[in-house]
């Protein structure tokens, strides 16, 4: 496993980026009481007596004294297919891992790994099934996932274009999307919280509904959703225009109001997919099941699912290197498996092939 892309040491920089005559480095006081400074941009591996040297070339360092040497950074990981997606290790019942033994880098990617480890510890005592975020409704989900099903080469860090559901995993509806489960995991949201929540939800939805009444301009009829939709205009420009149509609401539901409208093409389509995908992930992979006597499955496939050990199908189905002839032989193996017991078609007659496309 290489050292962090996004946090490279002052040795990597300089041949990675040799055209470059300067890397920046912020110096940066450690508290209010201390004299002490970090030096951010410089990290190092390289021996103390070369890093002395090294720290006073900087221009008005001349005379600093070094109280830690720098060191690399350097862990051990476990490698995929050895958790599950509430992070219990999958040979010792009742282990959670979170962190950088996960094979990740970074303090938000640690945080929420350790908030879905700590949840699904404190469910494993009290004997309730356990906690899984998908990566439709979460980054949190995308991250896990990814980590227990991708073979990392390099420490992992979480960014937005990992996930293909970035028009819904937004900052301003995080609330609407996850609330419900810090409600029902019990005590995390309180009922005054949950109702606050859904109230703000109805007034989006009943805002976007009146906002379907018809204007006249001109000799064209346009819907108020048509004009809050355009790139120049804004729900307070349209409201002010009409105030006897557009109800006045505050300015941060108006902001939502307004992506939800401007964007409406392109998040009903992700809402779609989603909805497929989160059919597939209705489909529970039984524990008992052997990947390799499944007849028809490309070595390749049957080597990922091996490794894996995928829960449901909505997990298969985004795993790298599945094509949608695995997922279809696989619904098929599903069912024979259970003794026939699930319908002949797929949930809600979801295409297998459509999830992969």
């Amino acid at each position: 496993m290489v050292g962090p892309r996004y946090c490279p040491s002052i040795e990597d920089k300089i041949v990675r980026f040799a055209d470059k005559e300067r890397h920046q480095i912020f110096i940066e006081p450690e508290g209010l009481t201390t004299q002490e400074l970090y030096l951010n941009g410089i990290s190092t591996s390289l021996p103390f007596d070369v890093q002395v040297p090294l720290i006073r070339s900087i221009i008005g360092l001349e005379n600093a004294e070094i109280m830690r040497p720098a060191y690399a950074i350097e862990y051990d990981y476990i490698r995929s297919g050895q958790l599950k997606l509430s992070l219990e290790t999958k040979t010792i019942e009742g282990l959670f891992f979170a962190g950088q033994i996960n094979g990740t880098t970074g303090y938000e990617e640690a945080a929420g790994q350790g908030f879905i480890a700590g949840v699904n510890a404190a469910l494993k005592v009290q004997g309730r099934e356990p906690f899984t975020l998908s990566p439709n409704e979460s980054y949190i989900g995308v991250m896990i996932e990814d980590i227990v099903s991708m073979e990392l080469t390099e420490p992992y860090r979480m960014f937005t274009s990992r996930a293909t559901s970035r028009l819904l995993l937004r900052q301003d509806n995080a609330d609407l999307r996850l609330s419900h489960y810090g409600h029902k995991l019990g005590g995390l949201i309180s009922n005054e919280e949950i109702e606050t929540i859904e109230k703000k939800q109805t007034t989006i939805a009943s805002t976007i509904q009146k906002l379907k009444r018809h204007v006249q301009i001109e000799s064209h009829s346009y819907t108020l959703q048509q004009m809050v939709a355009r790139p120049e205009m804004s729900y307070e420009a349209v409201r002010q225009k009409y105030p006897e149509l557009v109800p006045e609401i505050e300015e941060s539901l108006r902001f939502q109001v307004e992506l939800e409208l401007k964007y409406a093409g392109y998040i009903k389509r992700q809402e779609e997919e989603n909805l497929r995908l989160h059919d597939l992930e209705t489909v529970k992979i039984p524990e008992g099941i052997d990947f390799s006597e499944i007849k028809g499955l490309r070595n390749e496939a049957r080597d990922i699912l091996l490794r894996v050990r995928p829960i449901h199908l909505g997990q298969i189905a985004r795993l790298p290197g599945i094509t949608p002839a695995d997922l279809n032989i696989l619904f098929v193996a599903h069912k024979k498996y259970r003794g026939n017991s699930l319908p002949h078609r797929t949930p809600k007659d979801v295409d297998l092939s459509d999830a992969l496309s």
